[in-house]
């Protein structure tokens, strides 16, 4: 009798033990628990455990980057609930919320364990940065209403559950485009907080294009004197604006380095890596009002007015434009520790290629057959630069148009091909598709929404998305990093549209990234977006309101 209990403590403890790897999920008792992006692995026992005054948080505070993170937590809880949790290094029996790294739990980078049992919580990860994505997890169980301020007659509780989850896909993106408009420094460091609620690592900042140069750099003052402003709008949707209808009002605005270096800064803080993107040799015209000479023609140029793709780019064949560049991309990475660099790539007209002399001398040179091998010419340039400074390009999938860069990372938008040549040619892929994951696509019938650039796009539809295109096979479909959702804003004009446009499909796409495939389930992910709606609430997010099951098109 004596061996039979030793035995079925043995097992009980196993259990314990290796929960954090199991590959089941598994509910019990009658509740059900609200996260978004839907952890991999959950038991759910009946009962709760209660935060209140008294509840304190243990963890290594000797530990720059664990202290740190344990303060986060304390400021998140601290205006609803009133309480100013305190800190501790030693261990306490109970009322407590204990954030430990645990070498033996083995998973994708962000991998935790969350356990909630009546006399605490315990948040486990080998890393720092599962124990943030814990702690997403467990702000996510507490009522909506701890995000708010000053909150009264709210019981602060938490259901007692085990989780064990990891992310899915390394890359789990979202761009924002500040060139067509721009948008201050406090809203980038809301969209930063949004994001890594839904436990998103990786924001894609659209720097520079046609419209405006928004990024400060100090050997070339006039991309911000000139650049950065456009000296009117075009008012209201470029297809139906037949007469070119404008505002006659100049528009600008740009991040300073010290803007920069502290959103940089704020998202590191956040596991969130900022990729900026610097666009060449199309989409250039704001850098060519700038410079004239870094054209073919020569100028003059000005800033571009209304939305589209122009003729006039970076001249090829003009070695000041591959020094301009150089020097740019230099403060660019002084700026930026992100790896990758993108380079944008996409949508670059050859008109003006083919009619200048120095282009067509640069081909002559360099052997190239056309003027699409001589953008190849240009990115691999580029490339070759970066790369011996410790960084890798990112691209649009026009990259691939005369020969893919060596060590390029593919950036898939037009659809799917891209990134699977890519991915069969051995370079990692970001998916992107425009069909699934561009945010300025209408939600629901454009007669009853706002102003947008068109198409359809479901929340359903972003949700239904997979990253890995059945064409690749099992040896080729690691190379797809993950995915990202966009947001052009060319007729977004304020942070409260970008907002509406963003959600709820980014948690769509959080769940599309992070959870696995076969868990996926629209249904349950409609239960719980309804009380994410009122988490949405308490923190002042804009949201589309109407039906996310949309499924007619313009």
């Amino acid at each position: 009798m004596k061996n039979s209990k030793v035995l079925i403590f043995i097992i009980i403890l196993g259990f314990t033990f290796t929960f954090c790897t199991s590959p089941y999920y598994i509910k019990k008792g009658k509740g059900q628990i609200n996260i978004i992006p839907k952890p991999k692995d959950v038991i759910l026992e009946n009962g709760f455990f209660v935060l209140n005054n008294s509840t304190q948080i243990v963890a290594d505070i000797n530990n720059e980057e664990i202290n740190f993170i344990s303060n986060y937590l304390s400021k998140i809880l601290e205006p609803s609930t009133g309480y100013k949790l305190k800190i501790v290094q030693n261990d306490i029996p109970a009322n407590k919320i204990k954030l430990i790294i645990d070498s033996s739990i083995h998973g994708a980078k962000g991998v935790y364990c969350l356990d909630v049992n009546k006399k605490g919580i315990l948040i486990s990860a080998p890393e720092p940065v599962g124990l943030f994505y814990g702690i997403q997890s467990l702000r996510q169980l507490f009522p909506p209403e701890i995000e708010m301020k000053e909150v009264h007659n709210v019981e602060w509780k938490v259901p007692l559950v085990k989780i064990s989850d990891e992310p899915a896909f390394k890359y789990r993106g979202m761009m924002l485009d500040v060139s067509r408009h721009f948008f201050p420094v406090s809203f980038i460091k809301k969209y930063l907080d949004l994001m890594a609620l839904y436990k998103m690592n990786t924001f894609h900042w659209h720097l520079t294009d046609d419209q405006g140069w928004r990024i400060e750099i100090k050997k070339y003052p006039k991309l911000t004197e000139i650049g950065s402003v456009r000296k009117e709008t075009l008012v209201g949707h470029l297809k139906l604006n037949k007469e070119e209808k404008y505002d006659g009002i100049k528009y600008g605005g740009y991040y300073t380095q010290e803007n920069i270096m502290n959103i940089v800064a704020y998202a590191k803080a956040r596991y969130i890596t900022v990729i900026p993107e610097i666009e060449m040799p199309g989409h250039s015209l704001a850098a060519l009002a700038s410079y004239p000479d870094l054209g073919c023609t020569g100028g003059p140029y000005e800033v571009a007015t209304k939305w589209g793709i122009y003729d006039d780019v970076y001249c090829a064949g003009n070695e000041k434009v591959f020094t301009f560049l150089e020097d740019v991309l230099t403060e660019v990475m002084a700026l930026f520790p992100s790896e990758y660099i993108h380079i944008g790539g996409d949508e670059c007209p050859k008109t003006k290629w083919k009619k200048c002399p120095k282009c067509q001398n640069r081909i002559r040179n360099e052997g190239l057959k056309d003027v699409h091998e001589l953008q190849s010419y240009f990115i691999q340039r580029i490339e070759k630069f970066l790369n011996a400074h410790g960084r890798q390009i990112i691209g649009w999938d026009e990259i691939l148009e005369g020969g893919l860069a060596p060590k390029a990372t593919v950036m898939s938008w037009r659809n799917e091909k891209g990134g699977i040549k890519a991915a069969q040619m051995h370079h990692y892929v970001i998916m992107t598709p425009v069909q699934y994951l561009y945010f300025d696509y209408y939600q629901d019938d454009p007669k009853t929404e706002p102003l947008t650039i068109g198409g359809l796009l479901s929340t359903r539809k972003v949700y239904s998305y997979y990253p890995v295109p059945a064409e690749l096979s099992t040896d080729e479909d690691k190379y797809v990093l993950g995915a990202q959702g966009n947001v052009w804003t060319e007729y977004l004009n304020d942070p409260e549209y970008v907002e509406y446009m963003t959600f709820p499909r980014i948690c769509a796409l959080s769940e599309v990234v992070w959870t696995p495939k076969e868990m996926k389930n629209w249904d349950d992910f409609v239960r719980r977006m309804k009380v994410h709606f009122k988490r949405l609430n308490a923190l002042n997010v804009n949201y589309f309101k109407g039906n996310m099951d949309a499924k007619k098109s313009k």
